[in-house]
Parts: C-alpha cells; sequence; structure tokens
C-alpha cells in the first residue's frame, strides 16, 4: 500500500514529540481541535521578502485572509508589516482588529458590496475593481465620502477569456478615462490566475508593466502591479509523491473510490518563495529582459497576495479515534469530527498526506491499513478514502494529527452539521526556556 509522508519543518517535529499535551487538548476541548503555528508563518513571510531583496525589486505582501479565518495570522502580519488581502466586510473587520491599518489591506473579490466600498474608502485600503459598474460604485462612495479612493484595476487574462474576474482591453480603455474623471487614484493594475503556471504568471505581469506605462502617459498614476497569489505549496518529497502516483489505484481506496477532480500536487519542486524568484527571473512573452528588470527599470512595485504558501507548516489538525471496525483486510476508523474540517473535498478530491498516528497508550508495533471516516450518518463523510499504512493497529483514543492544513484545509467547508462543533484554534507557541512544554492558548478569532 503506498504511502505519502508528509515535510514537517522543525515546529512541528517538536509538536508531535509533546504528545502527551496534543492528548490534554483532545480531552480537555472535548473533540477534534486545529493547531496554528506562528513561528513557520514569520519564516515564511521573511523568504517572500528576501525573494524581492534579491531580485533588487521593490514588493510588497498580502496575506490571503480567505486562506485561514484565524486572528493569529492577521496579527502576525500585523507585527511583521505585511498587508492582508481581504475579500468581505468581516474579513476587513478582523484584520484592522488585529491591529493592520487599513492603507495596508487589499480589498479583493467581486462585485463588491456598498458597505465594503464604504468601509475601504474611510480606512484607505487599496479597492481591486474588475467590472465597470463596481467603478463608477466605488467612485459615487468617495464623492459622497469627501474622499479618494485608491484602486488597482484588474486585467482579464487572455488566457482565460472566460474568466468573471477582470477588464477586457476596451473595458480597460474606459476605466482608465473614467480614473482621469472621478474621485478616483488609479495605482496600478493587477490579475487574477488560476493553477500555477510560472510563465503564464510572468507574461501578464510584463503586459501590466506595460499597462502601468500607457496610463502614465495620460497623467495616471499607476505606479506598482499585483500578480495575486498561486504559490504553490510543497506537501511531500518529490520522490513519495512520484512513487504514490505512479502505484496508487482504485483498490486501495475504501469501497473502490476514485476522484473526478484528480489531486492537489503535493509535491512542487518550486514552491512558495522560490516560485516568486522564479516568476521575477522569468523573460516575459516578447520581452528581452526578465521581469525583475522591467520592474526596476519601469519604477513599479510589484504586489503578491500569498495565503497557502505563507501557511506553509504553520498548522495543523487532529482528531481522536472513537470507534475501529475491521473490513475486508483493514479497518475503518471513525474519529470525533467530520470531514468538513479538511476542505480538499471541495475540490472532489482527498488530502493525501499520511494523517500522523499517536497512540493514547502502548501498542505493539506492526503494519496495519486503516482509512478514516467521520462522526456523521452520510457514508461519503470520510476524511481518507484511502487505506493508510500506519505503523501499529490504530485503537479507541488515539489521536491523528493530519499535517499542513492550515492552507484552506481547516475552515472553507466548515460546519456544525449534526450540530457537532467547529473544532476550535489552538495557537501553540515555543517553551518559555529549554525542556519545558510549549505553551498554548485559544486563537482569538470568535
Amino acid at each position: 500500500m503506498p504511502s505519502l509522508p508528509a515535510r514537517q519543518a522543525p515546529e512541528v517535529r517538536d509538536l508531535l514529540a509533546a504528545g502527551p499535551l496534543l492528548h490534554e487538548l483532545s480531552h480537555g476541548l472535548g473533540g477534534p481541535y486545529h493547531v496554528l503555528l506562528p513561528g513557520p508563518f514569520d519564516a515564511n513571510a521573511a523568504a517572500f521578502r528576501r525573494a524581492f531583496t534579491e531580485a533588487g525589486v521593490n514588493g510588497r505582501i498580502y496575506y490571503a485572509k480567505k486562506a485561514n479565518k484565524a486572528a493569529l495570522y492577521a496579527e502576525r502580519a500585523a507585527v511583521l508589516g505585511l498587508g492582508v488581502d481581504v475579500a468581505s466586510t468581516g474579513e476587513l473587520r478582523e484584520t484592522l482588529a488585529a491591529g493592520v491599518p487599513g492603507p495596508d489591506t487589499v480589498v479583493t473579490g467581486p462585485a463588491k458590496s456598498d458597505d465594503l466600498l464604504r468601509v475601504a474608502v474611510l480606512q484607505g485600503a487599496l479597492v481591486a475593481v474588475d467590472a465597470l459598474d463596481e467603478l463608477d460604485r466605488l467612485a459615487r462612495t468617495a464623492a459622497g465620502l469627501g474622499r479618494t479612493a485608491r484602486v488597482l484595476l484588474r486585467r482579464l487574462p487572455p488566457a482565460q477569456p472566460h474568466s468573471r474576474f477582470g477588464l477586457d482591453p476596451a473595458e480597460l480603455d474606459t476605466a482608465l478615462r473614467r480614473c482621469a474623471d472621478a474621485a478616483l487614484e488609479l495605482e496600478g493594475f493587477g490579475f487574477h490566475l488560476s493553477g500555477y503556471d510560472i510563465p503564464a504568471r510572468a507574461d501578464l505581469a510584463g503586459e501590466l508593466v506595460r499597462l502601468c506605462r500607457h496610463a502614465r502617459a495620460l497623467g495616471l498614476r499607476a505606479d506598482r502591479i499585483s500578480i495575486g497569489g498561486g504559490f504553490p505549496v510543497d506537501y511531500a518529497d518529490g520522490d513519495d509523491w512520484r512513487r504514490f502516483t505512479e502505484e496508487q489505484r482504485p483498490g486501495h481506496y475504501h469501497a473502490g473510490k476514485t476522484f473526478s477532480g484528480g489531486f492537489y500536487p503535493y509535491h512542487s519542486p518550486v514552491a512558495g518563495a522560490d516560485a516568486l524568484r522564479a516568476i521575477l527571473a522569468a523573460v516575459p512573452a516578447g520581452r528581452t529582459s526578465p521581469l525583475a528588470a522591467l520592474l526596476r527599470e519601469a519604477g513599479v512595485t510589484l504586489l503578491v497576495e500569498p495565503g497557502r504558501a505563507l501557511l506553509d507548516q504553520a498548522g495543523c489538525t487532529v482528531f481522536r479515534v472513537q470507534g475501529v471496525k475491521e473490513r475486508d483486510g483493514y479497518a475503518i476508523l471513525t474519529v470525533d469530527g467530520s470531514s468538513l474540517s479538511l476542505s480538499e473535498q471541495w475540490f472532489e478530491s482527498e488530502f493525501l498526506p499520511d494523517p500522523v498516528l499517536l497512540p493514547g497508550a502502548p501498542a505493539a508495533p506492526g503494519p496495519y491499513e486503516a482509512c478514516v471516516g467521520a462522526a456523521t450518518c452520510l457514508e461519503s463523510d470520510m476524511l481518507t478514502w484511502r487505506r493508510v499504512p500506519f505503523p501499529h493497529r490504530p485503537a479507541v483514543g488515539d489521536l491523528l494529527v493530519y499535517l499542513n492544513t492550515a492552507g484552506y484545509q481547516m475552515d472553507s467547508n466548515e460546519s456544525p452539521f449534526h450540530e457537532l462543533p467547529l473544532p476550535p484554534k489552538v495557537v501553540v507557541e515555543p517553551a518559555p526556556q529549554p525542556a519545558a512544554r510549549p505553551r498554548w492558548r485559544l486563537d482569538r478569532h470568535p
């Protein structure tokens, strides 16, 4: 049976070594919970900053708050001087409450509500606009408040003409004229691009630099571009991922389950800040210089909005085994929560890295396979359809720790189905002194 071990940062290894703490939290909280780790978030932010410095490019990092609802990461963004990307009034409110100044936020998302536009203008947030009617509403809002709205115009990707995000060339021309005549300050351009294609991002970024030059000729400011997120995360070792994808087949999954949506690429040879380095080093189509040089020559600042990549290794999810059923040579585990707390099913897929089994009592070693079901009455409610190889037979009271779940997995699909409580989020911080146990507290998000 193929396995797929998850990469473990030092903070994650230390957490797993503090097994009694995780068991105590499971008992005290009375159900599944998420662990948040501030150290890896800080380290990932530092890595993105180094990539900008090495390339000699003025850059700004905005944490994409949609990737995790926890207050912790917005609080760390405030301390580190990062911006935050928000897409709702609630996210903006939480970000401001975490200490992030209004001008350090960028408001994205389609067809924003009038209330969100109002607060964004009052707080001096940068607003990404991808429709002419929204631009008009933003201008009226700013004029009514006696303020000037900060604007990024979002470009429709030529390679994704059916995307619902962005303005086509004719709409962009109209938008530029309106920016020149209204209570709007055009700071630049952006795009929303699905997938992880590095050349495609570099090509479109080069086009945005050209648009900045064009807008300046019209008397507009246009001194920054945003390439959004889309920085992959390397969850598993390359050899492990290659072996897994070559060997896995329907017979390795409970009930012969297959996945029409395929799997997330859990290994990426170029991930996180290294993906930013690759984008900056790429030569956009029709140009002779790398993107970094084009940005420097044009005096354009590059904005990035990573979510998953800033949260790499920054959290995990813990379930308690509360039932073990033998079936056809393997076990069906039932845990004290729902698959809605692991959101890869959102994409008709599965969160593949192996969960780590922490025994509640001494157990005899020996390989054993088990899939993982949830504590609901739905046949399809499975956390892990795959028959995962474990080092010993799981037992009631053991913990299953799903690693690296902070990026989108924790709360994109959460639901209190069956009146099951939503898993609380627990912040675990390093021990105050050597040999002491780590400290923990509940996250401040309600």
